[in-house]
């Protein structure tokens, strides 16, 4: 999603570039500029909107993410008091089990003493068997020494049997209250052993829950890392969209100002070169005037000889500007052309032509370097872009230069006059073009010959 900031830079670029186009160019690359501006708003507003719906997504994450810890929370606070519970069942467990413990020395005690009366009812029973039972009576009845003996014996006898009687049943009441604590017992570890198996079952509950909610939050928190991460892509794409749009801005600016700059070029030129009509022919008028007034004598051969060597240099004119890509950069004959010479590489065409010779700009474009070379003398550098074309053309051992670093020249706009500097032999203008930049090799120099108008 991200954009890649080169668009920034290809941008001020192509600005940069159309500056030195050709004037339908200038239309052309201002308008594609506005498109390729709108271009980016629509995107910028896409992006933002995007922005805006990941925000809403990031916000909506978070809730469910709070929602969830929140449950987790309450669900904690559930396995506590679940805790708590089972920790008193626990508790009871181990009180009813200690209770247990009691109760089984109860039981011994118990068992020892129904052990005991299980012995004395077996006397009685074997003594009754061995006396026949009712002969017990009529042993206590004739065996008395007197009535209050007798009664003295079957008080006896009754008390023996009552005692019985109870031996019986404190037997039976013991049986069953330890049955009935036994069963109690039993009961009771049962039913807490059930409610512990219970609660450590809503424990596990609780426990899955709280582990498939802990599991919603760290994928809640992956999703909103995601999120914020396209979110931080897409405020990056948003800056870079702003810089773009910017740089286009700056570059549209530049272009139109460049337009204007061209334009009144164009027009220093127009005016130049009506300059230059006029003062040709005026040069013309007074040269036929000086003739004129001379023609009747004949005498004084030395004297038209001497007027004649004062008469002013000639001025040329700059040729008219052609239809073509290329303009002829100057008035004057082809003294050399490109190829072999002297055993070197002449990378270019030397026009050649006496008196005041303006050199003009070959094409649109914009003044690269203007300085004094050992070589080539006073010389200027333009670059063009045409067509997407980036041109050189090179204006070699001028006399002087009238344009400047950084200046922007229309095609056939006067930038100096012809010379004799540097290195060079006699008058001419020694002027390459390179399809491409000027470099050392001069690899990209081309026959001008097959560009401009012989």
């Amino acid at each position: 999603m991200k954009k890649n900031i080169i668009a920034v830079n290809a941008t001020i670029m192509i600005g940069l570039g159309s500056i030195l186009a050709a004037p339908s160019a200038f239309a052309e690359s201002i308008s594609d500029l506005e498109q390729k501006k709108a271009s980016i708003q629509e995107k910028r507003s896409g992006v933002e909107a995007d922005i805006s719906t990941t925000s809403e997504k990031i916000n909506n994450l978070q809730n469910k993410q709070l929602t969830a810890e929140e449950q987790i929370a309450a669900i904690d606070a559930k396995i506590a008091e679940s805790a708590k519970k089972i920790d008193a069942k626990n508790a009871e467990i181990t009180q009813t089990k200690e209770e247990i413990e009691v109760l089984k020395a109860e039981i011994i005690v118990l068992q020892e003493r129904i052990a005991k009366r299980n012995d004395v009812l077996k006397e009685r029973a074997l003594s009754f068997q061995e006396s026949g039972g009712d002969l017990n009576y009529v042993e206590v009845l004739f065996g008395s020494s007197s009535f209050s003996d007798l009664i003295d014996r079957v008080g006896a006898v009754a008390a023996i049997a009552e005692a019985d009687r109870e031996i019986l049943k404190q037997h039976e009441l013991d049986k069953k209250e330890l049955e009935e604590k036994q069963k109690a017992v039993e009961t009771k570890l049962a039913s807490l052993e059930v409610a512990k198996a219970q609660l450590l079952q809503i424990q596990n509950q609780q426990k899955q829950q709280k582990e498939q909610k802990a599991a919603l939050v760290k994928k809640l928190k992956k999703q909103t890392k995601k999120e914020e991460e396209n979110k931080m892509g897409l405020e990056e794409e948003k800056a870079n969209l702003a810089a773009q749009e910017t740089a286009i801005k700056s570059a549209i600016d530049l272009e139109k100002n460049r337009l204007a700059e061209l334009e009144a070029a164009r027009k220093k030129a127009a005016a130049e070169a009506k300059k230059r009509a006029e003062q040709e022919a005026a040069a013309q008028a007074a040269q036929a005037a000086q003739a004129k007034k001379q023609a009747p004598s004949h005498s004084n051969s030395s004297s038209n000889s001497s007027s004649s060597s004062q008469a002013p240099a000639s001025v040329s004119s700059a040729p008219a500007v052609s239809s073509g890509t290329f303009t002829r950069p100057s008035a004057g004959y082809v003294s050399s052309t490109m190829g072999e010479r002297w055993n070197k590489q002449h990378a270019g065409i030397d026009i050649a032509a006496s008196g005041t010779v303006p050199v003009v700009a070959a094409a649109d474009g914009v003044v690269s370097r203007s300085y004094t070379s050992s070589s080539y003398g006073n010389v200027i550098f333009v670059t063009h872009n045409i067509s997407g074309q980036t041109w050189t053309t090179v204006y070699a051992h001028l006399s002087s230069r009238q344009a400047s670093t950084g200046a922007v020249v229309a095609k056939g706009q006067q930038i100096g006059i012809m010379g004799n500097t540097g290195h060079s032999y006699g008058q001419h203008l020694h002027f390459e073009l390179h399809k491409g930049t000027w470099n050392y090799s001069k690899s990209n120099a081309v026959n001008p010959l097959s560009y401009i108008p012989n």
